[in-house]
């Protein structure tokens, strides 16, 4: 049996509010990294650049830094989640000198990819063979 392995990334500070961004890696979660890719790519919102970047990059932590040979058909998505990122205080000028206050908010984008690691395939002629001698050893 297959032994999984995981990886993940962050993306901080994401220009994007969180409750926008949720709705983009809400489409993609508990999908495939190949499907969710080509889901992404055709949103047309601003926050799935950025989403589609932090899948990849925990995609390729996957692939080089687990040390296993993993497949890549069997990477999915284990977990994306968005929480609030910091928030920078600007003013607005307003009529008669005033300044209104407003807050830039960004976001920070959680993903967890899981994959499988590649099964390796021993020689179906080795097997034949040791079954044969066995069965010699038999009679």
């Amino acid at each position: 049996m297959a032994e999984t392995y995981f990886a993940h990334a962050y993306a901080k500070g994401v220009d994007s509010q969180p409750r926008k961004t949720n709705v983009v890696a809400a489409l993609v979660r508990d999908r495939y990294v190949a499907d969710a890719k080509v889901i992404l790519e055709h949103t047309p919102r601003k926050a799935a650049r950025p989403v589609l970047k932090a899948i990849e990059s925990a995609n390729a932590n996957l692939l080089n830094n687990s040390g296993k040979s993993i497949d890549p058909k069997t990477i999915r998505i284990a977990r994306i989640f968005v929480t609030s990122g910091t928030r920078m205080r600007r003013y607005k000028p307003a009529s008669r000198g005033r300044a209104l206050p407003y807050e830039k908010i960004s976001s920070n984008i959680f993903v967890e990819v899981a994959g499988e690691e590649k099964v390796k395939k021993t020689a179906p002629k080795a097997e034949k063979a040791d079954k044969k001698a066995e069965a010699k050893e038999k009679k």
